[in-house]
Formats: C-alpha cells, sequence, structure tokens
C-alpha cells in the first residue's frame, strides 16, 4: 500500500460454531444481501477507517486489551428491535453485556489508536437483519424469538473489510486469564486457525464448548417475541 493508504476494520467477538454460521443462514434467508460477508458476531468496534501504517500500533494495542482481560461467559436469548430509530433487528445479549461494554470502552481508549465517537450508545447484540423490507424484519423478529446460545468468550478478533465489502478474519487475541486451562494448545476464541490469521503470540487458552438451543426447538409456543 502507498502512503496514505487507508483500511477499514472492526473488533469482534466471534459467535461459536455450529451457531455462527446457524445464524449467517437465517439472517441470508431474510433476504439480507450483506449475510454471507460478515461473520456472526458481536461488535467491540463498528467499521472504523484507520491510516494502513497504523496496524502494528493497533495490534499492539489490542493485544495489551486481551492481556489484561479475563474470559466470561455470554449467552444469547431471544430477539430485540432498533426500529424505528435504526432498521435492525437483533439476537439480544442477555449475560455478558457488562463486560461486553467494559471490554469495547477499552477497544476505544481515548489514549489508544483506535479512538472515536459511536453513533449511538453501545448495545452489544448480535444482528440477524439490517435494511430489508419491513415484511422481513418482522419476520426475522418472530422466527428467531426462542433461540438461544451459551458460551464462554475467551478472547475477541480483528477484522478487516475488503473492496468486495466481506469482512475478512487478520487476527485473534486470546484473553489472558481463563477460569480453567486446559490441556494441550489452544484452538482460539471462537474460530480456527487457519492461512493467513496471525494468532497472537503470548499466550493460549482453550474454548469450552458452548450450549445451544436452534430457533426450532421452541421452549413454548405461547412466549411472546423479546421487545427492546
Amino acid at each position: 500500500m502507498g502512503a496514505g493508504a487507508t483500511v477499514t476494520l472492526g473488533v469482534s467477538l466471534a459467535v461459536p460454531e455450529p451457531y455462527g454460521t446457524l445464524l449467517q443462514a437465517q439472517r441470508a434467508s431474510f433476504g439480507d444481501a450483506a449475510a454471507h460477508g460478515i461473520p456472526t458476531h458481536i461488535t467491540l468496534l463498528p467499521p472504523t477507517e484507520v491510516p494502513a501504517s497504523a496496524r502494528p500500533e493497533i495490534e499492539a494495542h489490542l493485544a495489551a486489551v486481551a492481556l489484561a482481560g479475563r474470559a466470561f461467559p455470554v449467552r444469547l436469548s431471544g430477539t430485540g428491535t432498533f426500529r424505528p430509530l435504526s432498521p435492525v433487528v437483533f439476537v439480544q445479549v442477555v449475560e455478558g453485556a457488562t463486560a461486553c461494554s467494559r471490554l469495547q470502552e477499552q477497544v476505544r481508549d481515548p489514549q489508544g489508536p483506535l479512538d472515536r465517537v459511536l453513533h449511538f450508545p453501545y448495545h452489544p447484540h448480535v444482528t440477524v437483519a439490517h435494511g430489508i423490507p419491513e415484511p422481513a424484519m418482522d419476520r426475522a423478529h418472530r422466527e428467531l424469538a426462542d433461540f438461544e446460545c451459551a458460551w464462554t468468550a475467551a478472547g475477541f478478533a480483528l477484522y478487516e473489510q475488503g473492496a468486495d465489502q466481506v469482512w475478512r478474519l487478520k487476527r485473534e487475541f486470546p484473553f489472558a486469564q481463563h477460569p480453567s486451562a486446559g490441556p494441550g494448545p489452544a484452538a482460539g476464541p471462537g474460530h480456527p486457525q487457519g492461512p493467513g490469521v496471525e494468532a497472537a503470540p503470548a499466550f493460549e487458552v482453550t474454548l469450552p464448548s458452548g450450549t445451544c438451543r436452534p430457533p426450532y426447538q421452541r421452549r413454548s409456543a405461547a412466549r411472546p417475541p423479546a421487545t427492546l
């Protein structure tokens, strides 16, 4: 990249498999064309354009945040919406929201390289429909109302948006502190390690498997949809 080049970065917690793919497929089924380019996640830093030359400083900052972090439980349950303020339907974060809020503040530390003002107050969530026709938004809200998923967040990750608008994993940042250290090497915080993905080198963690209930396993047909 030449001088003055920029990249668009985001920081998020991944929703682990198989539920990340399940929710991504559901989002696509509602007619959201962006679904296939956006891994299922809880945002910690929304899309942010930065100088490409700032990447080393940004990664060092994120590694320091992870080094001071501790794994925490996350649970998703039910749906909510930001309508009419914003055309979004989401799965709610009902456990781990406080930890996510604290973590995103550390990522956007005013003294760090990712300081920025948010357009809306931070509200951790998992988007399942964005900017599609109202009937499809209503369908997303209704069909995922009984979705549940729980796991231990063992770290976060840095993503970069390509010219094709697809978000790609660039580096994982596992937390240094984990409630139970397991034997053997770590698999990473919710992502398989693959070519071109740089893992944070200083520490390893083990991610316990999560337990989730897909939306078609209804708890109660009489349960009303969740509201924001």
